[in-house]
This record gives structure tokens, C-alpha cells and sequence, in this order.
């Protein structure tokens, strides 16, 4: 029978004989552990221990495959936050595997004015007890150095669902992500970090589900610890996570990273009225921002905000970071609205949370990235992360189309960009590495319609196109949609040059989306989060095969420039960069604020950046010496030896100074 156990560590933990579970509830007054059979029947125990707020006990025997839960006992006030009710079947906070997905079913509803009575176990998630037991056979973690980090984000299903070589039962899986032919591709693109999209438990929204759609890009977690089922083949009967693990194993033979995007910042339990899956019916009042009212603070969208602040729920999160890099060997975590983990409530650069993971042997050397906005008050928070984190850098985004796209930008505030925002992220120990930069992300436009779109076209989502940003930088040039003349598919193809080039041979962290490299298109669709279907999914078969080994040629190039790859910030005199004008002279003091839109940079002295953003055919005279254009601009069996480069239009090339 159930015995007393231990109030460490956090969750179902299986030592070899049996497991003991923990449970941490501030306010509650009673919690009843659930055992499921395989029939369905339940068993009920009181947690016979407290040990401060962390209820405990364990269960000798008991092996991993067990299916459990929680019925939590205490108040329901809901003006002082408390929302207890025993009716509801909870899945353990700190769950590790989940049995099934959130119905949209009326017996998730707490209650309202008071708590509903009607039992939902029968179709509630079931958290199951696993075993730590992977052989990773000396798998070792590739540390690439930041200054060598390429990112390609990508999602688990969209990325690997109709890849030809894949085998059919595996796409769309953690095993189409280990597969050789998806690692093949990635060492070819030069990729040295993979960034998945969410990969925990999460949720469709019910208001989705009723208009026929689904939860794609994952940001509605409700078990922040468990690896979902749904991108699991169940190939040789590994479990989900075991099928996870061993993607990662194999990535990291490769000499490739694995990081995370994890959301910390909200759950799928949505608004008062959403469904109470977990932390809701736990402890409502401690692992939520309130207001005075006992209602959620919505500064994340979704309907609730987790507070990470208060102790035992910050040290919840921390332990949930510590066991996917522990237990799944993962490399790195990109945090959704991270503002939220810096929230106390105000935001502050050294909260509680941010002190801890550099305390942290195991987090602080991981990659840390966050996304740096939140929609609460002070919410915006680009360039103030603390000095462990690197930041998505909307600047550069908004630069590098505007430049290219429209001509708006002026050369100074161009180069400041592509000196990774040294005026946003040049403070105390920071680097440049701190600057993720960014074309394109899974939110938005796909890089072919940031140059094939004027205007949002996300009429698919149900919501008559009221979704998604109406401020992207895009540019159709000439006519919307894809169905273009030859002369339009050009100039398109000429801005893609170089807006890659810009993002790939700047100073920071280059973060490629996945597709871009083929001409991947959402069809003017920027706001994708509830398509999962084709519209999504990247085709193999029908994609610019030229413009993956223009990519591919760029990464590497990035490699070999020392300016690029040394990770620290330009100065002046120091031979790491030189901003010329279409002379091949320096900028002079007044050119910094021309939008001339034709410049060049001489990186490390001999690779030289040549820029035509403007309109028209013009002559841009190099720098003293003689130049060789560089692959991807040139053959290698037909190189271009000049002192004069004859650019085009939108145009861009680099050239390699002859010694």
C-alpha cells in the first residue's frame, strides 16, 4: 500500500522497486493519487505526506506503464483564485509520458459560480510513470561554438511529412528527424542546430476544433515535460520518447543540435472558462498571474499567464528545463514570449528565474534564446535579456526587408543591423552572438511570399482574415500571388539573393526558416499556427533545388570569414570590417544617413560584400586590388576576375581579394 516516500524529486519517479510521486499544492487541503488498469478502473489513495507544499508518497511494486492521475481537494473561491474541484481528473504537472489529448467535452468545465460536479475521468489525459533507462551509447553533445551556429527552424511533421525518401511510416515522426536522408540534407545545407517547434503535450483549442481545424505549431501546452505521441511512429516499439531520444542521438552524430522551442509563459487551460486539464485545479492561485478579481492576467493572448515568480512554480519550470536537457540530451531552448520568465510582475532583468539558470551548472551552458515580447504592459524586451541569453531580433527582420524591398533604410542604420545591432545588444558581457537574426520565422511570411505578397491572405484560418500581422515589409513586385510573368520571377529571385545573403553573412546568429531554401510558400498565408496540411508541409519534389545550393554555398562561405565566426564585436581599425561606398572608397560622414542602396563591406580584409538595392543597372568600382567573384555568385570553373562589378538591379555578390 501507499507509504510515505519522499518529497523529492518532482513527479512519478520509478527507482527500481517503485515509484514515488510528488505533488507540490500550496492551498489545497487534500490529494488523492488515481491508478488507472487497463480496463479503465480507478483506484483512489490520499497522499499520506506533506512535507511544506509538496504532497508525497509512495507506491512499492508499482512499475513504469502505470496510468495515474490527481483529484486535488480545497477551496472554491474564486475571487481569492481558488478553483479546487475533486471532480476533475488532473494530469500531473510534471508528467513525463500523457496518454491522450484534451477532448473538446463540456466535463472539462471547473465551474463557473460554482464548481461543476460531473466526473471526467473517463475521458481525461492520463499521465504515465516511465523509466530513465535510454541507452544513449556515449552520445556527446556537439557544443558548437555561437560564433559557428547556423539555426534552421523547423517543425517536426511540416519538415519531414512528404519527403520522398523518407519511408511513409516514419514521416511526419521523431524518426523521419534521425532519418540519413534528412540528415544528409541538413550536413549538406551546413545546419549546425536544428530548433523544433514545440514537441510537449499540447492541445487544440476547442474554437479550432469546431471550425474543422487544429493546433499546428504547438503553443498550447498542458504537460510541459512529456514528448507528445502525435510525432511518434512507434517504429520497433520505442516509445515516444524513446523515438525522440534516438533522433537526437543521431543528430548529434552528426554534429548537429537539437533545441527546443518551449512555452513557459501560458497552458491550453486558456481563460476562466477553458477546460481544467492541471495546474488549474492544482493550484490555481499560485501558478497563475491574478488580478484583484482572482482573473487571469492575459499578458500572453491566450488567456492565462504562469507566474513564474512564485517559488515552487519557478522551481517547477527550472526542473522541467534540467530534465529535457538531462533525460533527451537536448542542446538548447528557444522561449516563447520570454518576457513572461523575467515577470514580477514587472519585468526585470535580474528576476528570480534568470538568476537561477546561470546558477544552474546544467542550464547555464546550454543555448539559451529567447523571444524577447510579451503582449502585458512593458512587454517588449529587445536587447535586455540578461548576458547568458541570445534574442530574436525583430530589427534585423524589419531592416533587411525594408532595404531590400522598398528602399527605405538609409546605409548607417543598415550596417548597425548587419553589425548584429551592436547600438540594441553591446553591453555588459554580451556578444554578438546575442543577435538572432531572422528573415522570415514560422509566424509570418514564408521567404517566397515576403517577395510574392503585398498583403496577408489568411482567409483558411476561420477568423475572415482578421488574424495574423498586417505589418510585414513584403513586396509582390508588381502583381500578388505566385502566378507571375518571367520578368516578375526574376526580380523575385534577385531580392531572395539578397536577403539571404544579408541574413547569412552578418555579424550574429543566422536563423534560417525551413523551406526557405526550397521556395517554400504558405501561399500569403502569415499566420499557418492551425494548418496542418499541405499548405504547411514542405513539398521535395516541386522546390528551387538552385536555390538550396545557393544556401548551402552562402553557410559555408560564413564559415570561412573570420568576422563572422569569432564572436566579437567589430571596432574600428581592427580589420574585421570596412563599409565602403560604390567608389570602393570608406563611407564618408554624410553618406552614413544617404539611402543610397548601393554599399559594400570588406570582411576580414578580403571578403568583399557588394550591394545594388536600388532600381536600376549600375557600375560599382571594388576596392584597390584585384577581385575573384566567389561561389555561389560564380562557377568554380569559371571564375570572374575584376575590379569593377556590373550590378544588377537588386542585386548582390561577393568577390575574394586575389593576394
Amino acid at each position: 500500500m501507499l507509504e510515505q516516500g519522499q518529497p523529492e524529486p518532482l513527479g512519478a519517479h520509478y527507482d527500481g522497486h517503485g515509484v514515488n510521486f510528488t505533488l507540490f499544492s500550496q492551498h489545497a487541503e487534500r490529494v488523492e493519487l488515481c491508478l488507472f488498469d487497463a480496463h479503465g478502473a480507478e483506484r483512489r489513495f490520499a497522499l499520506p505526506a506533506r512535507s511544506g507544499d509538496i504532497w508525497h508518497g509512495y507506491f512499492p511494486a508499482l512499475k513504469p506503464g502505470q496510468r495515474y492521475g490527481y483529484r486535488v481537494h480545497g477551496p472554491w473561491a474564486p475571487q481569492q483564485g481558488h478553483r479546487f474541484n475533486p471532480a476533475k481528473l488532473l494530469v500531473d504537472p510534471c508528467a513525463k509520458a500523457v496518454t491522450d489529448e484534451v477532448a473538446d467535452d463540456a466535463r472539462f468545465n471547473g465551474g463557473e459560480r460554482e464548481p461543476d460536479g460531473v466526473d471526467n475521468a473517463a475521458i481525461a489525459p492520463k499521465s504515465l510513470v516511465i523509466a530513465e533507462d535510454f541507452d544513449w551509447e556515449g552520445d556527446r553533445a556537439p557544443l558548437t561554438p555561437w560564433g559557428n551556429t547556423v539555426i534552421y527552424e523547423a517543425h517536426v511533421r511540416g519538415l519531414t511529412q512528404q519527403h520522398p525518401e523518407i519511408p511513409e511510416r516514419l514521416r511526419g515522426t521523431y524518426a523521419a528527424l534521425g532519418h540519413p536522408a534528412m540528415v544528409k540534407y541538413l550536413r549538406h545545407l551546413g545546419i549546425t542546430a536544428l530548433e523544433l517547434l514545440p514537441i510537449a503535450q499540447f492541445s487544440s483549442e476547442p474554437r479550432l476544433r469546431r471550425l474543422g481545424l487544429s493546433n499546428y505549431w504547438g503553443y498550447n501546452p498542458f504537460a510541459l515535460w512529456a514528448v507528445d505521441a502525435r510525432y511518434a511512429s512507434g517504429e520497433n516499439g520505442l516509445s515516444p520518447l524513446q523515438e525522440f531520444q534516438q533522433a537526437v542521438k543521431a543528430l548529434h552524430a552528426a554534429g548537429i543540435e537539437v533545441i527546443l522551442d518551449v512555452v513557459f509563459n501560458h497552458t491550453a487551460e486558456l481563460e476562466e472558462i477553458g477546460p481544467t486539464i492541471s495546474l488549474r485545479g492544482v493550484d490555481n492561485a499560485s501558478y497563475y498571474w491574478l488580478d484583484g478579481n482572482g482573473e487571469y492576467q492575459n499578458w500572453t493572448g491566450c488567456g492565462n499567464t504562469l507566474n513564474l515568480s512564485h517559488p515552487q512554480v519557478m522551481a517547477w519550470a527550472l526542473e522541467a528545463l534540467r530534465y529535457w536537457v538531462r533525460v533527451c540530451h537536448v542542446d538548447g531552448f528557444r522561449f516563447d514570449l520570454a518576457s513572461v520568465l523575467g515577470r514580477t510582475p514587472e519585468f526585470h532583468q535580474d528576476a528570480p528565474l534568470f538568476a537561477a539558470i546561470k546558477a544552474c551548472p546544467l542550464l547555464s551552458k546550454v543555448k539559451l534564446i529567447a523571444e524577447p515580447w510579451d503582449i502585458g504592459p512593458g512587454g517588449y524586451q529587445v536587447g535586455n535579456f540578461p548576458p547568458d541569453f541570445a534574442e530574436w531580433n525583430d530589427h534585423f527582420r524589419d531592416a533587411a526587408r525594408r532595404y531590400w524591398l522598398h528602399g527605405q533604410l538609409n546605409n548607417g542604420d543598415f550596417a548597425r543591423r548587419f553589425a548584429a545591432s551592436s547600438d540594441v545588444f553591446q553591453r555588459e558581457a554580451r556578444l554578438p552572438h546575442a543577435s538572432i537574426n531572422l528573415i522570415t520565422a514560422h509566424d509570418g511570411f514564408t521567404l517566397r511570399d515576403v517577395v510574392s505578397f503585398n498583403n496577408k491572405h489568411n482567409q483558411a484560418n476561420g477568423e475572415d482574415n482578421r488574424d495574423g500581422s498586417s505589418s510585414n515589409f513584403s513586396h509582390n513586385h508588381g502583381k500578388e500571388g505566385l502566378q507571375v510573368n518571367f520578368d516578375i520571377v526574376e526580380r523575385r529571385r534577385r531580392s531572395v539573393h539578397g536577403l539571404l545573403t544579408t541574413l547569412l553573412l552578418a555579424q550574429g546568429t543566422p536563423m534560417l526558416l525551413a523551406g526557405d531554401e526550397r521556395g517554400h510558400s504558405q501561399h500569403g498565408n502569415n499566420n499557418a499556427y492551425c494548418q496542418d496540411n499541405p499548405l504547411t508541409w514542405l513539398n521535395w519534389q516541386q522546390d528551387d533545388f538552385g536555390l538550396v545550393d545557393f544556401t548551402a554555398a552562402l553557410i559555408r562561405l560564413r564559415q570561412r570569414i573570420p568576422a563572422l565566426t569569432q564572436d566579437r564585436w567589430w571596432q574600428e581599425g581592427d580589420g574585421s570590417v570596412q563599409w565602403c561606398n560604390a567608389s570602393g572608397t570608406p563611407l564618408e560622414a554624410e553618406q552614413w544617413e544617404q539611402g543610397t542602396h548601393r554599399m559594400q563591406i570588406l570582411l576580414s580584409g578580403r571578403w568583399l560584400i557588394t550591394i545594388n538595392a536600388t532600381e536600376s543597372v549600375s557600375d560599382i568600382a571594388l576596392p584597390d586590388g584585384e577581385w575573384r567573384a566567389i561561389p555561389p555568385f560564380a562557377g568554380e570553373d569559371n571564375p570572374i576576375l575584376t575590379t569593377v562589378w556590373h550590378g544588377p538591379a537588386h542585386g548582390v555578390c561577393v568577390f575574394l581579394k586575389q593576394s
